[in-house]
């Protein structure tokens, strides 16, 4: 379900029917000038309704299953460890 976009003069001018429309599960946009600024979504009461939310509203794309620990991308030459660069750069 697409979110429907909703600029802020008329959330303002609308907004117990904006907040109706959200609790029925309805995702909006508010925009300005044009561009999204915010997103009003339903009130989730746990993290898996949450993520469910998420899921639904296209923002996430995740399989439910644990994340696997992640390998770090860089590694120093040399026999200095990545944390004595950083904090030589920060000198």
């Amino acid at each position: 379900m697409k979110p429907r976009r909703v600029g802020i003069r008329e959330l303002k001018a609308k907004l117990s029917e904006c907040v109706r429309e959200v609790k029925r599960g309805a995702t909006l946009v508010v925009t300005e000038h044009g561009k999204g600024v915010a997103r009003l979504v339903p009130e989730a009461e746990s993290v898996e309704e949450r993520l469910e939310v998420l899921k639904n509203a296209g923002t996430i794309a995740w399989s439910g299953r644990r994340l696997g620990q992640a390998k770090p991308n860089v590694r120093a030459r040399g026999k200095r460890t990545v944390s004595d660069i950083v904090v030589e750069n920060r000198e």
